[in-house]
């Protein structure tokens, strides 16, 4: 099954403003495996990438490259909404041989810092959380489990998963309610009910706002989570 719930206009443009940018230090595991599992350097650039969101033109299920074509396939916070049997065949079919595979996320882990009010403002977040649950995918809670059976039914025998990498960032009162809205369960709940899934966002933004003890929505927070990267390497 492939899921589809990003394809709208302004949802599409929330997701990409506001999602968090992966640390660094994921870009430099993927490209040290690579390394490691080819015999020629593929760190310094490759010939092309390609980049694929849902639509006409492939899916995770049914990706738009030949057989044993590809050196790397990637995928960031999308996993989680993959038909994971379809999805690991079509990865099998397209690398090349010690071609490599590399997903990476992040955990439920959020956590918001500002003065001696950092505990609260997490709180808020959660709040926000709890009144989405009736809209909420068993998929959005895949993540938290690393992607374990997805890790699991890799049927590479060379496979490693990495765990808490840190990311800590200073981000916007502005940019952390824009964050929430692109949440697939906010959108859900703003298409089922708009008038209260707005009046919620704009509340837990004036929340944000007073439990700070500021004005300005572009106030600056510290935020601080933590990424994953799943990494296996296809069989010569």
């Amino acid at each position: 099954m492939t899921y589809r719930l990003f394809e709208g206009k302004h949802h599409a443009s929330i997701y990409q403003r506001y999602r968090f940018v992966p640390p660094e230090e994921i870009r430099d595991i993927i490209l040290h495996y690579l390394e490691r599992k080819n015999s020629r350097l593929l760190a310094p650039h490759f010939q092309e990438v390609v980049g694929i969101d849902i639509s006409e033109k492939g899916t995770a299920e049914e990706l738009p490259f030949p057989d044993g074509s590809v050196d790397l396939l990637t995928a960031s916070s999308a996993a989680h909404w993959f038909d994971q049997q379809s999805f690991l065949l079509e990865a099998g079919r397209v690398l090349k041989p010690c071609g490599c595979l590399a997903l990476l996320d992040f955990a439920d882990n959020f956590r918001l810092h500002y003065g001696s009010c950092g505990d609260r403002l997490t709180d808020i977040y959660d709040e926000f959380k709890k009144v989405l649950l009736p809209y909420t995918s068993t998929q959005v809670a895949v993540p938290n489990t690393k992607l374990q059976d997805l890790y699991a039914a890799i049927p590479f025998p060379d496979k490693e998963r990495i765990e808490c990498i840190p990311l800590k960032q200073q981000i916007s009162v502005r940019n952390i309610v824009g964050f929430i809205e692109s949440f697939s369960m906010y959108q859900a709940f703003q298409r089922a009910e708009p008038d209260a899934a707005t009046a919620l966002l704009q509340r837990t933004h004036d929340r944000f706002l007073k439990e700070m003890g500021v004005t300005s929505p572009d106030t600056l927070i510290d935020v601080t989570l933590e990424y994953f990267c799943v990494l296996a390497s296809k069989p010569e």
